[in-house]
């Protein structure tokens, strides 16, 4: 049975995804986003045009990001550079302040965390046009997750498998041709495993827990994507799919919108007792972030 808390909750801690989840998908930054992705492959990595789109998705679909699956196919890829060609380009205007949102997350009484894939820069940059940069304690984010260095995977990841190369110009790292593993009826071989480490992963779920120290049954887990919602419900968390109010498999609630937080789950609302721990001050609170 589940207890109630010392904040008259059953929850202690609310974990939100950033994107498409605190914003509308309305707002476009997906479909940008996209398609920076894109020409990254084509002008950086020198892919070909017309095989874009089928690569891009079978990464997406396999590895959680395109990013993380260039990775893994045996790309060489500077993450820093790769996180501002995608989102540098982005209108940022389109995200809209709401102070809705923001009049809701303050009168929570509970931690909050943002969890996304994407690096710091763009979650500070999104969440300070949203108005909310002083609503959440920290940030986990790629950088988070994942070593700065580009090759690398975080210190404590060693079960994860590194693709084989060299990086010298007499032996340029073969790529793996996802395409065709896929195009054949029965694969002989597994799919190459990537270094980074994000979501839908159950492993990039759990360490960001280990790392903020969250009890996954006392935190609510709010997402716009299916995958990840499933991912958080096998780890434990309870889970908030937002953007339909259908629910699906491995979803506990499902809002159409963040903005029906309230009206969906009030008892988080129910206590006025703040947590010791919560008092965030401004865009210090944001931009230090969670670090590992």
């Amino acid at each position: 049975m589940e207890f109630e808390s010392r904040y008259g909750s059953k929850y202690d801690c609310l974990l939100f995804d950033l994107d498409d989840t605190l914003y509308p998908l309305s707002a476009g930054i997906a479909r940008e986003c996209g398609k920076n992705i894109k020409d990254y492959m084509i002008e950086k990595l020198g892919i070909r045009e017309d095989k874009v789109v089928e690569l891009s998705n079978l990464l997406y679909k396999n590895y959680g990001t395109t990013m993380a699956g260039l990775r893994a196919i045996g790309y060489d890829l500077d993450y820093d550079d790769y996180h501002s060609f995608v989102h540098g380009r982005l209108p940022y205007e389109n995200i809209k302040p709401d102070p809705v949102l923001r009049s809701l997350l303050l009168g929570l009484p509970l931690r909050k965390l943002i969890f996304t894939n994407a690096d710091r820069a763009h979650a500070v940059r999104a969440l300070t046009r949203l108005g909310l940069e002083d609503c959440f304690e920290g940030i986990i984010c790629f950088e988070t997750l994942n070593s700065s260095h580009k090759n690398v995977a975080s210190d404590d990841e060693d079960d994860i498998e590194f693709i084989g190369r060299s990086e010298s110009a007499e032996n340029v790292p073969e790529i793996f041709d996802i395409v065709g593993y896929f195009s054949r009826s029965e694969p002989v071989i597994s799919l190459p495993k990537t270094p980074i480490v994000c979501k839908p992963s159950e492993a990039a779920i759990e360490k960001a827990l280990k790392i903020t120290n969250v009890d996954p049954h006392r935190t609510l887990f709010f997402e716009d994507s299916v995958r990840n919602i499933q991912a958080g419900k096998r780890v434990g968390l309870k889970t908030v799919l937002v953007g339909t109010s259908q629910r699906v498999k491995g979803a506990d609630y499902a809002l159409e919108s963040i903005h029906n937080m309230k009206e969906a789950l009030p008892e988080l609302w129910d206590s006025d007792m703040k947590s010791p721990e919560i008092g965030y001050s401004g865009k210090v609170a944001v931009e230090a972030s969670v670090s590992a």
